[in-house]
């Protein structure tokens, strides 16, 4: 293990649903507040961090809620709902002492910055924390999508994917006890099993641009930390 970090700078990608914890929808203030606690660990390190949180929790526009509404109409609401959560999430690392900026693809100037490429750069050399919202401004494009964007935009060394399992497995763990835990994968490899752990947008997206993808579990302590310093955590996708 190396003793200082592997990565200068990087961009984590949360899902929203994640923050529900034991509620149906919503923000569970303990789950934010484990969120802060890890991002604050790795933030500790002196590693550059910019953040993309989904909006599943309050509204996604794939949902089956969504189902009888206009898709733009509802991707605008998804991507509303990523804003809410970026907040709640500045504020709980500000109320730690970790600067922090949300920059949204829709603008609101009364509520967060508009994003611009430099200016986030700018953000994260004097050592603040990015928050991207709003998605990519544009219906019919993902979360993931645009983290991966984000991450390319900005120059990250690689995109950290949290999840709720420690990596990336031939099937559903959660649900069959003998999966297939994968340590690295290819590109390639992802899109041709049809493994879930991106969109297919960005996971040639990432290929692309060659942005490694670390798939790990963002809920065991120090995971994040464990991950930055080089240690074998998750499943790595890269060329």
């Amino acid at each position: 293990m190396s003793k200082t970090p592997v990565y200068k700078r990087i961009l984590l990608k949360l899902s929203g649903e994640s923050l529900t914890g034991e509620r149906e929808f919503g923000i569970d203030p303990v789950v934010l507040k484990s969120f802060a606690d890890e991002v604050e660990s790795a933030y500790r390190l002196g590693v550059q961090i910019a953040i993309v949180l989904g909006g599943g929790n309050i509204f996604r526009g794939l949902s089956d809620e969504a189902r009888e509404m206009d898709r733009v109409q509802a991707d605008n609401m998804g991507m509303l709902a990523t804003i809410i959560n970026s907040l709640a999430l500045q504020d709980a690392l500000e109320k730690r002492g970790v600067h922090t900026r949300v920059m949204t693809a829709i603008e609101m100037n009364k509520v967060a910055e508009p994003f611009i490429r430099r200016r986030a750069i700018r953000h994260l050399e004097k050592g603040r924390i990015v928050i991207f919202a709003g998605g990519t401004g544009n219906p019919y494009f993902t979360t993931d999508t645009a983290a991966v964007l984000r991450a390319i935009e900005i120059e990250a060394d690689a995109i950290l994917k949290g999840t709720r399992v420690d990596g990336v497995y031939d099937c559903d763990p959660e649900k069959v006890k003998n999966a297939l835990k994968f340590d690295k994968l290819s590109y390639m490899e992802v899109v041709q099993r049809g493994l879930k752990i991106m969109d297919t947008t960005a996971v040639t997206l990432s290929m692309d641009n060659k942005l490694p993808i670390v798939v790990f579990n963002f809920n065991k302590t120090e995971n994040l930390k464990r991950l930055i310093f080089g240690e074998a955590v998750g499943t790595k996708v890269q060329e």
